[in-house]
C-alpha cells in the first residue's frame, strides 16, 4: 500500500548506508541508488549528501523523513485494520528491546504471541535502553520492552514483569554464596554496562539510596553487552550485577555463584514502552494487550534458559 520509493528512502535514512539498506530490502545496491535518484528527481531536491566519504540527510531529507515514517504507520494500521475485520491480526510489527530483554526474555514471549497471532510478521531492533527509547520516539519501533526507569517524557511506559539483579562472582571467589558489606563492594573491581544502559541506571540508583556514589566504586571495565560482562566475570576480571534471567545458565552449571550485598535491594520492573499519546492500535495494540494480560508467573514459564553449546569444549 505504501510508496516503494519512500520505503527505500526510509531504509537508507535509517542506516545512512546504501549497502546496508540494500541488504535489508533484499535489493542490489544499484537498485537502491536508482530508487533514491528517482525520488530525488520526483521532488526536485537532493535527499542525501554523499560527500566526504559518508552519507548524511540533507535538510530536505530531514524534512521528508517524519512524513515517510507517518505514511508507513498509516499503511501498517490499514493492514492491521483489514485483518481485524476478518478476525485475523496480520501485517508487520517492529518490536524494540533493550539488550537483556532481547536476549533472555523476548524470544519466549514472541513465540507465545505468534501462536495466538500467526499472521503477524515480527521484526526486532535491540540496543541499550536509551537507544531503544530513541527508536520508539522516532517510530522506528512500534512498541518496545525495556529495563530500567525511562528518563524522558516522549514515551509512555507500563510495567509488565518484575526482575531481580544479582551480584555474581566466579565460583572460586571468596564472596561466593555469602553476604558482603558495602565497604567490601567498594574495594572490589566492578564490571559495569555502558552509560545509557538501563541495568547500569538501576544499579547506580540503588547504590545512591544507600549512600554509595559512582566515584566511590572501582569500575574496572565497561561492556556494551551482558554476555561480555558474564564472560569477563568467568575470566576473573571482576564482579558484576546482572538480571537473574541472564545468569541462570551459568548458575546452573556452577561457573558463577551469587553473592549478596548487605542492605542493597536490587529489584526493578521490565516495562513496555510506546510513543506518548493514545494507546497503540493494530498489531502493536494486540501485542500490548497480550503482554499485559499475562501475569508474571505465566510469563516466567515462557522464558526458557538458553542451552550452552558443547562445541569447542
Amino acid at each position: 500500500m505504501e510508496n516503494f520509493r519512500l520505503r527505500v528512502f526510509r531504509a537508507v535514512a535509517h542506516h545512512l548506508s546504501f549497502s546496508r539498506a540494500a541488504e535489508d530490502l533484499l535489493l542490489t545496491q544499484p537498485a537502491v541508488t536508482q530508487q533514491i535518484k528517482a525520488l530525488e528527481d520526483e521532488y526536485g531536491v537532493p535527499l542525501f549528501d554523499r560527500s566526504g566519504g559518508r552519507i548524511t540527510l540533507t535538510p530536505a531529507g530531514r524534512a521528508l523523513l517524519p512524513y515517510a515514517e507517518k505514511l508507513k504507520a498509516i499503511s501498517d494500521e490499514a493492514a492491521a485494520a483489514l485483518g481485524a475485520v476478518v478476525g485475523r491480526q496480520s501485517g508487520p510489527l517492529t518490536l524494540g528491546a533493550s539488550q537483556t530483554v532481547a536476549q533472555y526474555v523476548l524470544p519466549g514471549i514472541m513465540a507465545a504471541f505468534l501462536k495466538q497471532y500467526p499472521l503477524v510478521r515480527i521484526s526486532t531492533v535491540s540496543g541499550n535502553t536509551d537507544e531503544i527509547l530513541d527508536a520508539v520516539a522516532a517510530r522506528r519501533a512500534d512498541i518496545a520492552l525495556i529495563e530500567g526507569p525511562p528518563m524522558r517524557k516522549d514515551v509512555r511506559v507500563e510495567p509488565f514483569m518484575r526482575d531481580e539483579m544479582l551480584l555474581v562472582v566466579p565460583a572460586s571467589h571468596e564472596w561466593a554464596d555469602r553476604e558482603v558489606s558495602l565497604a567490601e563492594l567498594q574495594q572490589a573491581p566492578l564490571l559495569m554496562r555502558e552509560l545509557g544502559s538501563g541495568s547500569r541506571r538501576v544499579l547506580e540508583s540503588a547504590l545512591a539510596k544507600v549512600g554509595v556514589r559512582r566515584k566511590q566504586l572501582r569500575i574496572a571495565f565497561e561492556f556494551d553487552s551482558t554476555e561480555g560482562l558474564l564472560s569477563a566475570v568467568e575470566a576473573g576480571l571482576g564482579v558484576t550485577f546482572v538480571s537473574r534471567w541472564a545468569v541462570r545458565n551459568q548458575l546452573a552449571l556452577g561457573a558463577l555463584r551469587p553473592a549478596r550485598v548487605q542492605g542493597l535491594e536490587l529489584h526493578r520492573m521490565f516495562s513496555l514502552a510506546c510513543p506518548a499519546g493514545p494507546e497503540p492500535g493494530g498489531n502493536a495494540g494486540a501485542f500490548r494487550r497480550f503482554l499485559l494480560e499475562q501475569a508474571a508467573a505465566p510469563l516466567a514459564h515462557l522464558i526458557r534458559p538458553r542451552r550452552k553449546s558443547n562445541l569447542g569444549s
